[in-house]
């Protein structure tokens, strides 16, 4: 590359005065490569111009040529095209976009180095350097226009090299003196070389000068040296002084020394001090419980508001000390254990003291509602009332018991709760499965009575109440003894206070005991159950649906009551006993880990707390437990409403459907939206039975053959039943359920009145058809149900052919002679005879056609059609009323034949003065009166 170099230099640049400062070799980007060579180069002449010049070898390749020439200032934008990885495209943005590819990247960098150092030189409009790196573009000291030298033999820099000047740019003294002497010599330009020896001789005359003056200053010089020596010896006795003042000093030092090793020793004695303070400061601080939390924890009454705040503010005290983080070494000081083991003391005998308070409460509590449950049971069973009137007395209490109270009073100890959770989880796992066991076992007692009465409520016959009066009844004999009853319940339930995990024995004793009494005083109600529909008299259906004590106000206060009741219950639980809710939660246990508390009591055995997953299962395994019992009543309560009438199934679908709604929008995964869930499948399931069993009885119809037909049952029953639909699911969730019934109740419909159509021997087939898809379109239109559109286009298509149909065959030739004689005219016509040539034929002459119209006078005409009235009356059904609309069809169909026979007679025979002896006019009077004399 430097032959190159100097060869454009000699033969291109150099004749044009020229410098050139930098070259790359390259190609056009994209193209097929011929290679030239891009210049930067400068002006030797004033002022100076910057290039960038393209040179080409030439075709016979001997020379080079310039090929173009663009000027700096015309240069906008250089771009490297990446800063960071090496590339060989750069552009060059002039007039237009030049695209290059160089030989190599280092080429390309010198050639862009030298471009940017030359428009900072020249240049007052800064190019734009883009995707060049920074390392590149070094700021260079400014150069004059004059300080780049002309001539062939001036140096070419290339890459990083900077342009080296031969000489040095004077400063403004320098010229100013220079100006100076060029005025007092005339000929200083005109003569440069006169000039020049004059400068010559004047420097040396100055030199000598020089030397002379050096020379004459020889004495000086010795004195100067003579100073010197004596300011050595000077120095030397200093030092001397100095040495003696050390060895001095020597003694001093060793004292300080001692002195300061003592300070230190004092210094790291007193650290040591303030540290050891410290220590114990943080230890008295930090592991001291005050003299009246001690008293609190061991005496504190936790009966009390008061007492309870004291004992819960000293059971925080107790835990933050116990809880204290210990620096390294403190748990091996005597003090230190002594005062943990104190702790660990105080924390066993509160942990103990307060569980067998809660277990107390819980006992106390369990009592009273105990009580409260055996006085209303006494109430509605004392001798000498009337049942019918306790009964309804109580039917206005159908609620469940409020445990509020029991509540409020037990919120009081959740902190409490809390920190025995924390610190004695065995103790905290004890209390909880003793309050599940108190509280399954109220819970059933309370909701078996609270279902019973609901059940007896809805039956609501005089028959059931005396039943339910009698087995109330049957509780007298064992209510003198509910005093010692409860008392014994009481004791055994006090009793096990002292050891948590063997508390549930009397009551499991006692639990069953009473599970069998209830099962023998529920028994009537179960064979309630096992009823049938006619067996409770439910005719009325109306009667039942208006009635304040009816199946769906009950059903829906037991709902209202179940809801509120599970809702508190699961707030309490989370509130007392400090567990997550109100959150997604994991799978279920299986049925018999459930009952017998297996995920308490296998999970967490070392005492630790459980996870916030396993807090938030806990919730619900808790509520399944404690209200284990209100599904299967729930399932009871439905089957019975079943019983009563199979189109309950239809409002309990969507009242529940509601409620399983608002319970998921709440808690998806909680107990009540579980619970409401399954319940809700069986009513699905009842739902679906009850349609089944609609088109099992569709298919089970059997007609009279002695009397007419009409309309048919499950006709009149499928609009009984899309009645009382749609009044009950307007606007509900699940109406597509009710839809998807509806399509398979009307195909059964449709299909039935076809098959009851066909097998009818007394009315004709088409006035079965008729009336009853007539009665399917009235009603489908009346209540005006989306899903059915098409059915009810096919029900008025249906309907309108078999009564066009039943028309045509009931009408039959009423002028039964005069269609034999037009029959014979017609086939004549058909046969290739012209219509007017007919008359001549024998057997349909004029003479014939007169005497066929004599035999039916006006008055045989009225006849007939009275006939046919009769007869039609017969067929049809009172019910639906189309009599009229039948006749009137009948009477446009009679009219009709007429203007047809007319209508031959006229192209016929033509002039013949032939016509009926009666008219369409009379025609109407004879349909008119005999419509009106029947």
């Amino acid at each position: 590359m430097t032959a190159i170099k100097h060869a454009l230099q000699r033969d291109i640049f150099t004749p044009n005065d020229e410098r050139l400062l930098s070259i790359v070799n390259v190609c056009k980007a994209g193209k097929k490569k011929k290679n030239c060579f891009l210049c930067a180069t400068v002006t030797t002449e004033r002022p100076v111009q910057v290039k960038v010049v393209k040179v080409k070898k030439s075709d016979k390749g001997d020379f080079y040529k310039r090929q173009i020439a663009w000027t700096l200032r015309d240069l906008a934008v250089v771009d490297a095209k990446d800063a960071i990885k090496e590339n060989p495209e750069f552009d060059l943005h002039f007039e237009k976009i030049y695209k290059w590819v160089a030989s190599s990247t280092a080429e390309k960098n010198a050639f862009i180095s030298c471009i940017w150092k030359l428009n900072q030189r020249y240049l007052r409009k800064k190019i734009d350097f883009v995707n060049v790196s920074s390392q590149l573009l070094e700021e260079l000291p400014k150069v004059t226009e004059e300080s780049v030298p002309s001539g062939e033999n001036q140096s070419v820099t290339g890459g990083d090299e900077e342009v080296v000047d031969e000489y040095q740019e004077l400063n403004a003294r320098e010229e100013q003196d220079i100006e100076i002497m060029m005025e007092g010599c005339e000929y200083a330009i005109s003569n440069a070389e006169a000039f020049a020896e004059r400068l010559s001789r004047e420097l040396q005359v100055l030199d000598g000068a020089n030397i002379q003056s050096i020379m004459a200053s020889e004495k000086q010089v010795n004195i100067l040296m003579k100073l010197l020596d004596e300011a050595l010896k000077e120095v030397d006795q200093i030092e001397l002084k100095l040495s003696s003042y050390e060895e001095m000093l020597q003694s001093v030092k060793e004292q300080m020394d001692q002195i300061s090793e003592s300070n230190h020793l004092i210094h790291l004695s007193n650290t040591n001090n303030v540290k050891l303070l410290s220590e114990i400061e943080f230890l008295v601080n930090h592991m001291d419980l005050a003299k009246g939390h001690i008293k609190a924890l061991q005496e504190g009454d936790l009966a009390s508001s008061r007492g309870i705040e004291a004992c819960t503010n000293a059971a925080d005290a107790l835990l933050q000390c116990m809880n204290v983080a210990l620096r390294p070494g403190h748990d091996m000081l005597l003090a230190v254990k002594e005062q943990q083991q104190h702790f660990s003391e105080l924390r066993e005998q509160f942990a103990r003291r307060l569980a067998n308070h809660l277990n107390n409460v819980f006992v106390q509590q369990f009592t009273q509602a105990l009580l409260q449950l055996y006085n209303r049971s006494y109430f509605l069973s004392v001798p000498g009332h009337d049942q019918s009137s306790t009964l309804a007395q109580h039917s206005v209490e159908l609620t469940l018991p409020n445990h509020h109270p029991f509540h409020r009073d037990l919120l009081r100890y959740a902190k409490l709760m809390e920190w025995l959770k924390s610190t004695d989880y065995g103790k905290y796992e004890g209390l909880t499965k003793n309050y599940m066991d108190y509280l399954s076992r109220l819970y059933e007692r309370e909701i078996k009575d609270f279902f019973e009465v609901a059940k007896i409520k809805m039956t609501g016959t005089t028959k059931e109440s005396k039943k339910f009066g009698q087995r109330r009844l049957s509780l007298v004999a064992t209510l003198p003894r509910k005093e010692s009853a409860v008392k014994q319940e009481t004791e055994s339930l006090h009793g096990s206070s002292g050891k948590l995990t063997g508390s549930t024995s009397s009551l499991n004793k006692l639990s069953v005991q009473s599970s069998g009494n209830r099962r023998s005083q529920s028994s009537s109600l179960l064979d309630m159950g096992n009823m049938s529909a006619s067996d409770l008299d439910v005719a009325d259906r109306t009667k039942f649906d208006k009635d304040h004590f009816g199946f769906l106000q009950i059903f829906e206060q037991v709902l209202s009551e179940l809801e509120p009741l599970c809702l508190a219950e699961q707030d309490f639980i989370s509130k007392f006993f400090k567990l997550q809710q109100h959150q997604s939660m994991p799978g279920s246990m299986t049925e018999a880990e459930d009952l017998d508390g297996g995920m308490l009591s296998r999970q967490h055995n070392s005492g630790a707390p459980l996870p916030i997953s396993s807090e938030k299962d806990m919730i619900r395994q808790m509520m399944i437990k404690i209200f284990r019992c209100i599904e299967p009543e729930l399932n009871n309560l439905i089957a019975l409403g079943d019983k009563i009438d199979s189109f309950n199934s239809l409002y309990m679908l969507v009242k529940m459907s509601h409620h399983v709604w608002t319970a998921q929008n709440v808690d998806p995964a909680s107990f009540l939206s579980t619970t409401l869930g399954n319940v809700l499948v069986t009513i699905k399931r009842n739902f679906d039975k009850c349609i089944s069993n609609q088109i099992r009885q569709m298919e089970e119809v059997k007609i009279s053959k002695k009397s007419k037909v009409g309309i048919l049952p499950f006709v009149a029953e499928f609009e009984e039943f899309a009645g009382l639909a749609e009044s009950i699911f307007k606007n509900a969730e699940r109406r597509g359920d009710l839809d998807k019934a509806y399509t398979k109740l009307i195909r059964g419909v449709f299909v039935n009145v076809e098959k009851v159509a066909n097998e009818s021997q007394k009315t004709p087939r088409d006035v079965v058809m008729m009336e009853n898809f007539h009665h399917i379109f009235a009603t489908l239109s009346r209540l005006k149900i989306s899903c059915l559109e098409a059915e009810k286009k096919e029900a008025k298509q249906k309907y309108t052919d078999h009564l066009q149909s039943y028309v045509i065959y009931s009408l039959g030739q009423p002028l039964e002679k005069l269609n034999h004689f037009f029959d014979g005219v017609e086939a004549r016509v058909a046969q290739g005879i012209r219509e007017e040539e007919v008359s001549y034929q024998l057997a349909f002459n004029k003479q014939e056609l007169r005497k066929v119209i004599k035999e039916y006078p006006g008055k045989e005409v009225k006849k007939g059609l009275d006939n046919l009235y009769k007869k039609v009356d017969k067929h049809l059904c009172e019910e639906e009323n189309l009599l009229q609309v039948v006749w009137h069809s009948m009477q446009d169909e009679f009219i009709r034949q007429y203007k047809h026979f007319e209508g031959l007679i006229a192209r016929c025979y033509p002039g013949s003065g032939v016509t009926m002896e009666f008219t369409i006019q009379d025609i109407l009077d004879y349909c008119s009166s005999i419509a009106q004399s029947h």
